[in-house]
């Protein structure tokens, strides 16, 4: 294992959380696609194996700290496609991650929702975490999902 997946894997232990596999794309699309230095990574949501969780809306069917828990599972399906597809070795860091969430009307805790994400981006990847984000409150999300994110990373070489 190279010593930068070692810090992560390391960094995600602490947190009394695992790697997990790659989620497979839901549709005709690839789950990381690159254009020159800079890798996108397809919305990812909470699935753990094939189990769909946190689906619902927050402020009805689902708490504040069940979306950052939700966020925080997308976030490491995050880290799993770029394990996958790219390495973290090759990765200079995290540009941007949008987050989707649906919601009851009126509610508006999406930045506390968010931070489930930010927060384990920064803790697991260091510097190369801190990002810039935003945030979008949509009516519904597929399968019905309480949150989805999508990603931008900086790579060091074009040539993966």
């Amino acid at each position: 294992m190279n010593t930068v997946k070692h810090k992560i894997i390391e960094a995600l232990t602490e947190l009394g959380l695992t790697l997990p596999d790659a989620p497979k794309p839901g549709g005709s699309y690839v789950s990381v696609n690159v254009r020159g230095t800079v890798a996108y990574v397809a919305i990812q949501f909470p699935i753990q194996g094939d189990t769909y969780l946190y689906t619902g809306k927050f402020g009805k069917d689902l708490s504040i700290q069940d979306g950052y828990d939700a966020a925080r599972l997308c976030a490491l399906n995050t880290l799993a496609q770029i394990d996958k597809y790219i390495g973290f070795e090759n990765i200079l860091g995290l540009n941007h991650m949008d987050l989707y969430y649906q919601a009851a009307e009126g509610w508006d805790e999406g930045p506390l929702v968010a931070n489930g994400a930010s927060e384990l981006f920064a803790y697991a990847l260091d510097s190369a975490g801190i990002h810039s984000r935003a945030i979008l409150g949509v009516q519904s999300l597929p399968r019905n999902f309480s949150v989805g994110i999508t990603t931008s990373f900086t790579l060091i070489h074009s040539s993966i």
